[in-house]
């Protein structure tokens, strides 16, 4: 019944001193179903994170995700679990490429692209995104050849359709001479 000593809405500061720091413990063999709920709010919170312009706290989110993802099964997923794991791998891996890239790591996205390729080959994102790098790199002809792969899958896509223009003006001799 005594009145607090801090009074309500005060502004306070804590001021935290880490003591020790300790390796996690090793990853428990979840159910997929648990791995899937865990890696699909590891990205949730990533994506947060992303929007918010944090993009090195949204990798390490996506990064768990993955890890989650692809941690120790408790028993083996059925068909639908597995794919259903693939397709947030698939999601991580390219929001990572996203991530990696507003992070200035041009290599870095490529190999995250490269990655959600090797799983699913088909991803319009994982293509466009690394048709794009390449060409960043001046690697052309492969940057054509991903675009137009693209493109096949969305054609549609004005997104590809720039690209694909930029890269064929930059590989045209110049016509102003």
């Amino acid at each position: 019944s005594r009145e607090p000593d801090v009074p309500p809405e005060a502004p306070l500061l804590f001021e935290v001193t880490l003591l020790e720091v300790r390796d996690g413990p090793d990853p428990q063999p979840l159910p997929p179903a648990v791995r899937l709920r865990l890696g699909s709010q590891r990205r949730e919170r990533g994506n947060f994170h992303f929007a918010r312009g944090d993009f090195a706290a949204a990798l390490r989110s996506y990064r768990l995700s993955l890890r989650a993802l692809d941690g120790p099964a408790a028993a083996p997923p059925g068909p639908e679990e597995e794919e259903e794991l693939q397709e947030q791998r698939v999601k991580c891996l390219n929001n990572c490429a996203a991530a990696e890239l507003k992070l200035g790591r041009a290599e870095e996205a490529l190999a995250a692209c490269e990655a959600a390729l090797r799983i699913s080959p088909d991803n319009g994102r994982a293509l466009l995104r690394r048709g794009q790098l390449l060409a960043e790199q001046g690697r052309d002809a492969e940057a054509a050849l991903v675009l137009r792969r693209a493109l096949e899958l969305d054609p549609a896509s004005k997104v590809i359709h720039t690209e694909l223009s930029r890269l064929a003006k930059r590989q045209s001799p110049s016509s102003s001479t």
